[in-house]
């Protein structure tokens, strides 16, 4: 995310906002993404909204980057998205259809379910109060418009216990936090 909270568009143009790409535009640190390689080993799911999904699934089966996820399963929340529109070659995927559905996914046995991208479902799920941790890379630019994970709406306080922090030389922060119940 930007320092200023925004987390539209960091890979690229192509996503719409008029500074896509400000991820690309930051020195490259190795050590500054070790923070993805430590959430695989916790991650016993991971969780998209829609856009993301349809995003992520046509790149992500296929890349070596991305393969330690392939196993995991995915769960993508959408109302409208259709169970034929699933991608084969990439495990389990399941469609929640609403934060209830989520709500019911979080009591039953399991561990940590990641959410990439999908800032407006990490919002909406966030208001919910079904998200219990942060992990945010904030990198060094002020965007002042676009996508958030954190929700405008007026509500009660949320506090927040750091677990984790670094700083890296290219400017990039880890802050990871837990939500406080």
């Amino acid at each position: 995310m930007s320092l200023d909270g925004v987390v539209d568009s960091p890979g690229g143009k192509a996503e719409g906002h008029r500074s896509g790409g400000w991820v690309m535009g930051t020195e490259f640190v190795p050590e500054a993404y070790s923070l993805k390689a430590e959430e695989l080993e916790e991650t016993t799911a991971l969780m998209f909204g829609r856009r993301s999904y349809e995003a992520f699934a046509p790149i992500w089966p296929g890349s070596e980057d991305h393969a330690g996820y392939k196993d995991l399963p995915k769960y993508v929340v959408s109302s409208t998205l259709e169970k034929d529109a699933l991608v084969d070659g990439w495990g389990e995927i399941t469609v929640l259809r609403s934060a209830e559905d989520v709500a019911e996914l979080k009591r039953s046995e399991g561990g940590p379910i990641f959410i990439h991208g999908s800032a407006e479902l990490a919002r909406r799920l966030a208001d919910a109060d079904l998200i219990d941790r942060y992990h945010l890379l904030v990198f060094p630019v002020l965007l002042a418009a676009g996508k958030s994970v954190f929700s405008r709406a007026d509500r009660d306080q949320q506090n927040l216990k750091l677990r984790d922090s670094a700083a890296y030389s290219n400017g990039v922060v880890k802050l990871v936090y837990d939500v406080v119940r």
